[in-house]
């Protein structure tokens, strides 16, 4: 809708929620969700700022959704390089005061299967070491998939159930590889997929060997995971992006259509889909496509951002 109102809708901006007086002199209740209904590529110029606007975003849905006891903002989480630096961010803020996750719920997407707990490469330990341990989660409430469990369908199925007792995802983050998949949904994984067990791809084995010494007889070769349906059920995603090394998969993902060999082009498809990235990670669309981001988020900066971002008492 931003798109469509142009630069020069103006809005006189009160309290969130309230009534927008509009320039031509008649009223409507700004609606958030109206105003987001679209996909959208927010560009930014490195890692690090790309890292700072996502965690950024993630403290304010928290904020102005007002969690409490009995009424918990559910988030998903990815591992992987990506997202540390808005792992970073997040921890800086609640240490600064500004956020808690008292009142959150967390699902990650995905765990190796055989992977001891406690071993430095499960998620188990990525999340600990890298997040939680560092604010105020209630460990009751950030749930990780066991690859460790008797029975690995039960444990995906119950995972599922999991979700939808807490209400479902409010905001579900994630990251993707070159080859476009999200958490373990690799090319060819159903579109429709739900949390399963996966074999990993020798391209994902490979990569993952630099974590296991360089040793291929270390790493998993299975892994459970949140499939693509899981995700796409989400009130809202976010999908973070950097490095050129990711810029054909981000290409795969905006300017072509949806393919089961590019999961992350599934998104496409979802009513709320925000994807982050930096300079590098658009190498490869088109210039016209990255003009148009950026004015599509210069004007979603002046219309919409004030009233998101403004923190109640």
């Amino acid at each position: 809708m931003a798109d469509e109102l142009g630069s020069s809708f103006r809005i006189n901006p009160g309290s969130a929620g309230d009534s927008c007086e509009l320039s031509w002199g008649f009223e409507f209740i700004l609606s958030y969700k109206l105003l987001t209904a679209i996909m959208r590529l927010v560009i930014l110029e490195d890692y690090d700022q790309a890292s700072e606007w996502a965690a950024k975003y993630i403290c304010n849905r928290i904020i102005q959704f007002k969690p409490s006891q009995g009424r918990y903002f559910t988030l998903g989480l990815p591992t992987g390089s990506t997202p540390l630096g808005c792992y970073k961010k997040l921890i800086e803020y609640h240490r600064n005061g500004d956020l808690s996750f008292k009142y959150v719920k967390t699902f990650n997407m995905d765990e190796y299967v055989g992977l001891p707990r406690n071993h430095p490469e499960s998620y188990h330990s990525y999340m600990w070491n890298n997040f939680f341990k560092h604010i105020d989660i209630d460990p009751n409430n950030a749930h990780i998939l066991d690859g460790n469990a008797p029975d690995l369908q039960a444990e995906c199925d119950a995972f599922e159930k999991k979700i939808e007792e807490a209400g479902g995802i409010d905001l579900f983050v994630g990251g993707i590889g070159p080859d476009g998949h999200i958490a373990f949904n690799e090319p060819g994984s159903s579109l429709s997929s739900r949390t399963r067990l996966k074999t990993l791809a020798m391209d994902t084995i490979l990569a993952n060997a630099k974590y296991f010494d360089g040793d291929l007889s270390k790493v998993p070769t299975m892994a459970l995971t949140v499939g693509v349906g899981t995700v796409m059920d989400a009130r809202e995603v976010m999908i973070l992006i950097t490095g050129a090394h990711k810029a054909f998969a981000l290409y795969k993902a905006i300017e072509e259509g949806v393919n089961h060999m590019w999961t992350v082009s599934a998104f496409q498809q979802h009513p709320r889909t925000i994807f982050v990235c930096d300079e590098d990670a658009t190498l490869e669309l088109r210039v016209k496509t990255v003009k148009y981001f950026k004015g599509l988020m210069h004007v979603h900066n002046k219309l919409v951002d004030p009233l998101y971002s403004m923190k109640e008492n």
